[in-house]
């Protein structure tokens, strides 16, 4: 539904309920190109009205009532799950950053906005890794993996594998079509990460391929006997994603903190220092190690694989992930 007329009447225009809006109102801004780019605005401003409906949000259906102070209170929320561990400053820094850009769209100007996310969260984002990543230790992580399957969470647990065996992130690893990759990993002996991937990036266009090793193996086997009945993924058949987010990876943070590991993301992380370790043969930086003194060009071309393996388009993205050159 594009805007008619003037920006007056629901939603400036754009129908009833404010989770349709937004996504028709960045769709109009963005001229109906710019495809992973609208996605991405678009499951962030999701996010921002599931808080609007919930307990700790203000109960708003309609974007004309939304005004600064709302944002400071999205703002305040946020930087509260940045600080349990439960989101990256990075994720809470872009949430800001779309409803800004939504808003925008919506409105038609850029009255109501969050002018700096980063100082609305009182954070400033990192791009270098300064703490060890936790779940390096594949016992650690098996324990976890056992403990999960003992409170009746085997998905998390699948999940929990797959991102460590993969570097996965937590929505590719929940969609990825299990049958294809472990098809892919018996015939080629390498996976090609393709499902809930970041920005669009999918396809022959964007290949993602990682060597299957054993670790791989099990990790798909173990996933494939956990999925529900008649799905290809961790999803049942009548479930959204939010709906697993809600039920299964909320719950199963808690047990993961409990055991001394912030959470998936922290998995991916110790993905990628095992990678670089296996490539230069040198521990990752923030584990001691200093190949890019010894050969900076090891360095560089390992760093540019593992932002390839992880589904990033920048190499400098990687220091958050293994640390610096330093």
């Amino acid at each position: 539904m594009a805007l008619v007329g003037r920006r007056d009447g629901r939603n400036f225009g754009y129908g009833r309920q404010l989770s349709y809006a937004g996504p028709q109102a960045l769709k109009d801004l963005f001229g109906g190109g710019h495809y992973g780019t609208v996605k991405a605005h678009s499951d962030r401003w999701q996010a921002f009205v599931r808080w609007c409906r919930s307990e700790d949000g203000p109960g708003f259906n309609d974007a004309r009532q939304i005004d600064r102070q709302t944002l400071r209170d999205y703002a305040e929320y946020l930087r509260h799950h940045v600080e349990q561990g439960e989101l990256a400053i990075t994720t809470a820094q872009n949430q800001l950053s779309s409803v800004n850009r939504t808003m925008a769209a919506l409105r038609g100007d850029q009255y109501v906005k969050v002018p700096n996310p980063s100082k609305a969260l009182g954070m400033r984002r990192t791009s270098v890794r300064r703490s060890v990543p936790q779940g390096q230790d594949r016992e650690h992580v098996k324990r976890v993996v056992e403990v999960l399957c003992a409170n009746q969470q085997p998905r998390a647990a699948a999940i929990t594998q797959l991102a460590r065996a993969t570097g996965m992130r937590l929505r590719e690893a929940i969609l990825a079509d299990l049958p294809r990759l472990k098809r892919e990993a018996e015939q080629y002996g390498k996976i090609n990460i393709q499902d809930g991937t970041k920005g669009g990036r999918s396809g022959a266009s964007a290949p993602r391929w990682i060597r299957a090793d054993d670790h791989i193996r099990e990790a798909l086997r173990f996933a494939e006997l956990v999925s529900p009945d008649g799905s290809r993924n961790l999803l049942a058949q009548s479930e959204i994603y939010v709906d697993l987010q809600q039920k299964i990876v909320r719950p199963a943070r808690d047990l993961l903190h409990q055991y001394n590991l912030k959470g998936f993301h922290e998995l991916r992380a110790a993905y990628a220092c095992e990678r670089y370790e296996q490539i230069t043969h040198h521990p990752a930086p923030i584990n001691g190690g200093h190949c890019f003194h010894f050969d900076p060009h090891l360095d560089q071309q390992a760093r540019k694989l593992i932002s390839y393996e992880l589904g990033h388009g920048r190499i400098d993205v990687v220091s958050a992930y293994i640390g610096g050159r330093a």
